[in-house]
């Protein structure tokens, strides 16, 4: 099973220490982890802290083909901050390595099980142009994409071109108003709102949704079905990469074979695992 994932590697620095991350960095390790070979399409700057990033990628068992080194921006870096009950809040770098991703000659004639994507490597008309070209050439035969929304840096541009192209989509309850205001223009019911995005995208087979400790859904556009799941109970130290683990063990046990309350089940017991550490990859001995 091969998995690609694009876009950003972005040091997470707080208060106390710095910490590697980035939504597609932290999926493909989790992926990798759960028994995928993976792959990140990104870039890191020519510094100290790319080099280091790219040790550490390899550390995990990402396969390390697709990530260049640019000369003319520094590696990406989010100054994060927590709420008292953990909740992350991001102040995102720009201008950064990961802005200009274009390492993807050698993927002319890779085929993936999976592509993995979202919209924060998005924020640039190179990088949208890049995974354009990537899905015209029918990288992988699932398209998973995590929309990831981080202010300001989406637009209606990079959420249809998530909601465009995936065949199995993840969002969580904050984004999801989100994602309907910006791509309807108006508010609607909760209810309808799932819906409505698979009405209008109907290459969309998989709507997953996140709900923080009211657990998650999937909505099996092909049956009709939803499949819910609650929370595995643990005590939250961090946020942070929850996520990225949850998607990660969704796809690799999804694309394995497993029905759908089962890749459910296993994405909430590694996504309550990673809350329950302090960093987004922790020692998963």
């Amino acid at each position: 099973m091969k998995i690609l994932t694009f876009g950003e590697i972005i040091w997470d620095v707080y208060p106390d220490k710095k910490c590697i991350g980035g939504a597609p960095l932290n999926f493909a390790a989790h992926a990798k982890h759960e028994g995928a070979e993976t792959y990140l399409l990104s870039a890191v700057g020519d510094d100290d802290v790319g080099r280091e990033a790219l040790d550490i990628v390899c550390k995990h068992g990402i396969k390390t083909d697709f990530i260049s080194v640019c000369k003319d921006f520094p590696t990406g870096q989010c100054t994060v901050t927590l709420s008292e009950s953990g909740v992350p809040s991001y102040k995102i770098e720009e201008n950064t390595a990961y802005d200009c991703i274009s390492n993807v000659d050698g993927l002319k004639n890779a085929k993936f099980d999976a592509f993995v994507f979202g919209t924060l490597a998005l924020r640039g008309a190179e990088n949208r142009e890049t995974v354009k070209k990537l899905l015209g050439g029918e990288v992988a035969r699932e398209i998973f994409v995590d929309l990831n929304l981080r202010a300001p840096f989406y637009s209606k541009e990079s959420i249809l071109l998530g909601l465009e192209k995936a065949s199995i989509l993840k969002v969580s309850d904050e984004e999801l108003p989100k994602v309907v205001r910006t791509v309807f223009g108006e508010d609607i019911e909760p209810e309808k709102t799932v819906e409505m995005i698979a009405e209008r995208f109907e290459n969309i087979r998989i709507i997953v949704l996140t709900c923080g400790s009211e657990g998650s859904a999937a909505y099996d556009m092909r049956s009709g079905e939803i499949h819910r799941c609650g929370i595995v109970k643990t005590k939250v130290v961090s946020t942070v990469g929850a996520g990225d683990s949850y998607g990660a063990a969704f796809l690799v046990n999804y694309l394995a074979g497993k029905n759908i309350p089962d890749c459910l089940k296993r994405a909430s017991e590694v996504s309550a695992f990673v809350v329950s550490r302090a960093e987004a990859l922790p020692d998963f001995d």
